[in-house]
């Protein structure tokens, strides 16, 4: 196939993910601004070609035999500040860092954001979210581009958002664009160090993981319900539940992702059995084979 694009074949997924694991990318493309994000979408849609939109690679799980597709990783990444309180930021954009630099500035809404190993679309795709906020909350909009390259603006008061879920999990494109709007705040700064601080002492900060793996149940916390199972530090080959936070699993360094997929029903059956309580997890399986778009 004539690539019009710069792109790698064969690119390792595992380099690319948090959690360290998984295989071969058919095709990686980097794009790094919206027309070129309207290109490649395109012309994976003239030439029947599976995509998927990388960010970070955090809440993720690729399949160890890789993607039979196109990866791209969106790396749009500009950052604007149009007026006192708004920002538009590129979907590539770290949303740990928005939640940093606006807090420094004295703007309150993403405080929560600081530590979060999630690009900004990704961010705004699972409704990212933390000490009772979300990321819907400050949204103003999103600009996208479906799967035919066109470029669409979404104001948030025409999109439903729910816990960890986006109307985007049902769409096939790209998310290229959040605008925030934020509050004057003078302890925002503050408030996001101890945000920060709360985060590094209480989850893995510094190992190989997908984030949270799943959703907290109504009215409770899964990594609680995990930890009274007796699940914690529990282990299938490489894969561990974390002994620091229950709802974590860490790759301890030649995990599979077929010894997480294990972990991760088997940590289901046992909360159930003793605990009554199903658990859905948050983290995306990208299986080696996709349906073409």
């Amino acid at each position: 196939m004539d690539f019009p694009f710069a792109c790698q074949q064969n690119k390792l997924l595992s380099t690319l993910s948090t959690l360290g694991i998984g295989g071969p990318a058919r095709y990686y493309v980097e794009v790094g601004d919206i027309a070129s994000m309207q290109q490649i979408l395109m012309f994976c849609s003239e030439q029947a070609l599976p995509f998927f939109i990388l960010g970070k690679g955090s809440n993720c799980l690729f399949d160890d035999a890789g993607f039979d597709g196109v990866v791209i990783h969106n790396k749009i990444g500009f950052f604007e500040n149009p007026q006192a309180g708004l920002f538009r930021v590129g979907a590539g954009y770290s949303f740990s860092l928005l939640g940093v630099k606006t807090a420094r500035e004295g703007w309150s809404g993403l405080e929560f954001a600081s530590g979060i190993p999630a690009s900004v679309g990704g961010a705004v795709f699972m409704n990212a979210g933390a000490n009772g906020w979300e990321t819907c909350d400050s949204l103003l909009e999103v600009e996208y581009v479906d799967e035919r390259g066109q470029l669409c603006v979404f104001s948030r008061e025409k999109l439903e958002f729910s816990y960890r879920t986006s109307p985007f999990q049902h769409m096939s494109g790209a998310i290229v664009a959040a605008s925030f709007f934020l509050s004057p705040l003078d302890s925002a700064r503050q408030k996001q160090f101890q945000i920060l601080d709360y985060r590094k002492k209480t989850q893995p900060y510094g190992e190989k993981s997908a984030g949270c793996i799943f959703r907290n149940p109504p009215g409770g916390h899964a990594g609680a319900l995990i930890e009274q199972t007796g699940l914690k530090g529990q282990a299938i080959g490489g894969a561990k539940v974390s002994c620091m936070h229950a709802n974590f699993i860490v790759n301890e360094g030649n995990a599979r992702a077929r010894e997480v997929l294990e972990l991760i029903a088997h940590i289901k059956e046992e909360v159930l059995k003793q605990q009554g309580v199903e658990l859905e997890s948050e983290v995306r399986y990208i299986s080696s084979l996709p349906k073409s778009i």
